[in-house]
């Protein structure tokens, strides 16, 4: 299974370069390119991503707006001639940063970046299959035990997360792919960018729709064939 990448970039030589080094890399593909960062919003609410590789200083839209404005991006790979973003960025939890003109020795560096990211989350999603539950951080020096069987839905609010369950609702500071890649893929799926949901707790699917406790929660295009493969064969 390939790694999907997109590129974005106001210069077409730059998106050349990397496009070029990532034909080179077994296991990656270029799944498309964009010149400014305004079209990918609505491309990402409907395909599903693995690495993003971004410029900073475009027109209309610069890289670091548009990161802070993604609910639950991909890896984030900044490619920029600058170098005074850094530590903007790595607060921003971008995987690595790049200046230009990249070399691709240094290139190969951030490749393995993202294939060791990549192995520990399929690393943690083979453990979690037999965790009963987790502790969530749930203030400054607090720490909650979450049962995973108590868990309804899991939505994502930004750089946080609602965790609903059947004792009660807890925020927490995570991604929604962070979390999700923490919970057994056979007891849960997410079926939206904005929302990861326990597959047991579905009392009706109609359409393009489920509902959990009298809540209805819309099934994302992009994840509507494996939603409802994945909970009909069960």
């Amino acid at each position: 299974m390939s790694t999907k990448c997109i590129i974005i970039d106001d210069e077409p030589l730059a998106i050349n370069v990397i496009k070029n080094y990532l034909q080179q890399i077994k296991g990656f593909e270029v799944t498309k390119t964009f010149s400014n960062a305004l079209e990918v919003l609505d491309f990402l609410k409907s395909e599903q991503i693995d690495v993003m590789f971004l410029d900073i200083n475009m027109p209309l839209f610069d890289g670091l707006s548009f990161v802070k404005a993604l609910n639950d991006p991909p890896l984030i790979i900044v490619t920029t001639a600058y170098t005074e973003f850094a530590v903007e960025t790595y607060e921003l939890n971008v995987l690595d940063y790049l200046v230009k003109p990249i070399e691709f020795p240094r290139f190969i560096k951030a490749i393995n970046k993202v294939e060791h990211k990549l192995r520990k989350t399929t690393t943690m999603n083979q453990n979690n299959n037999i965790r009963k539950h987790l502790f969530i951080k749930i203030d400054k020096k607090k720490m909650k035990k979450i049962y995973l069987d108590e868990i309804l839905t899991v939505e994502s609010l930004k750089d946080y997360l609602r965790i609903n369950t059947t004792t009660g609702k807890y925020i927490i500071h995570s991604t929604l792919s962070d979390f999700t890649a923490l919970l057994p893929k056979h007891n849960f799926i997410r079926i939206h960018r904005s929302y990861t949901i326990a597959i047991d707790k579905i009392d009706v699917v109609e359409g393009n729709s489920v509902e959990i406790e009298g809540l209805r929660y819309v099934i994302g295009r992009s994840y509507l064939e494996e939603v409802k493969s994945k909970i009909l064969n069960q």
